[in-house]
Formats: C-alpha cells, sequence, structure tokens
C-alpha cells in the first residue's frame, strides 16, 4: 500500500535523520519514501504530490531491496532526475536512441559506445578523448562520425548531445542493472586540447 501524509515543513525537514531508525522498527518491512518540495498553500498540493510520488519512484530505483527516503529537492542531476522514470521507459528510451551501439554481440559497436562515452565525459574535446582512449585523433572523428550515422544524432549540437548521454544513463544490463557511464573529469580553468 501507499500512503500519503501533509507535513509541517519544520517536520520533513527532520525525516531524514529518524528514517533508519523507523525502518528498523520493523525489520521485514520494505519501506520506501518520496518527499516534495515545501509548498505554501493548498493550491500547491496538486504538485507537491506530483513531486513526492516522482521522489518514492526514484528512492525505489536507487535502492529497491533496502529501505529508502527520497527528497524531490535532492533531484538536481539529469542521472537523478533519470531515477523517478520507470525502468521500462528508461529502457525503451535508450534503446531507440543509441539502437545498433547497444549490440553485445558486435565488438565494433561496443568500441563506439565507450568512445562516446569518453567523448561525452571529456565535454566533446576530441584531443582529450584520443588521450583518454590511446587513439589518434583521427580514429576518434572516424567513429564519432559512425556513432552520428547510427544514432542519427549530431554530437556538434547540444540537444542531441544531451540526449545520447541520457540515453547512456538509462541503459541497462541484462540483469537489470544500469551502468556505470565514463565518470566526467574536473575541468581544467583553462584548456588549449578542445
Amino acid at each position: 500500500g501507499t500512503a500519503f501524509a501533509v507535513l509541517p515543513e519544520e517536520a520533513a525537514a527532520g525525516l531524514a535523520p529518524v528514517w533508519p531508525p523507523v525502518c528498523a522498527a520493523e525489520p521485514g518491512t520494505l519501506v520506501h519514501a518520496g518527499l516534495s518540495a515545501p509548498t505554501a498553500g493548498v493550491a500547491g498540493l496538486p504538485g507537491a504530490l506530483a513531486e513526492a510520488r516522482y521522489a518514492l519512484a526514484a528512492a525505489r530505483t536507487t535502492a529497491p531491496a533496502a529501505p529508502a527516503l527520497a527528497d524531490a529537492t535532492g533531484l538536481t542531476s539529469l542521472d537523478a532526475l533519470l531515477t523517478g522514470v520507470p525502468a521500462e521507459v528508461r529502457a525503451a528510451f535508450s534503446r531507440s536512441t543509441l539502437g545498433p551501439l547497444l549490440d553485445p554481440a558486435d565488438a565494433s559497436a561496443a568500441a563506439l559506445l565507450n568512445t562516446l562515452e569518453v567523448f561525452l565525459a571529456h565535454d566533446g574535446s576530441w584531443a582529450r578523448t584520443a588521450e583518454a582512449l590511446h587513439l589518434h585523433v583521427n580514429t576518434v572523428h572516424y567513429r564519432i562520425r559512425r556513432i552520428e550515422h547510427f544514432t542519427g544524432r549530431d554530437l556538434a549540437r547540444l540537444s542531441d548531445r544531451l540526449d545520447l548521454w541520457a540515453a547512456l544513463l538509462c541503459r541497462t544490463e541484462p540483469d537489470g542493472g544500469r551502468p556505470v557511464p565514463a565518470p566526467r573529469r574536473a575541468r581544467p580553468t583553462t584548456s588549449s586540447a578542445r
């Protein structure tokens, strides 16, 4: 079952520290919760309920086998935002966006997928991608053209890069888990390698 409660802002803010003992009181019961951002007045309740439901879905996704409390105000990154999207929808988006790059039997597809991850993690820098992959920059250019061909996306466009990054974050492994995209490197303050 599901229960909803309207709490004063102070009480909601104090839930995080008391959540583990609350869940420990009933060890055989898996409890997930979602909190919305504070709202002023009755008119904001439908929006707050939608936020709380989304945060609840995120809690269930990030900790399916353990009690979890998710706060909608903590959904501050694309990856965090996507945790509230149902797994089936994430997988469908990833499959339709990345297409043949997800073919596990194709070694060249795996190389292209890895190149895409590294290219996006290095903010579209050809030189840094080539360095990270130990490739010649021309090979990176060739692979990016192949990725663009297979996905129908132009990696020079921010919106297309975002679509592909989101698709990478939405991927699922055969066991249902989510792979971790290449880590984002801290950007240097001055960069000549673009």
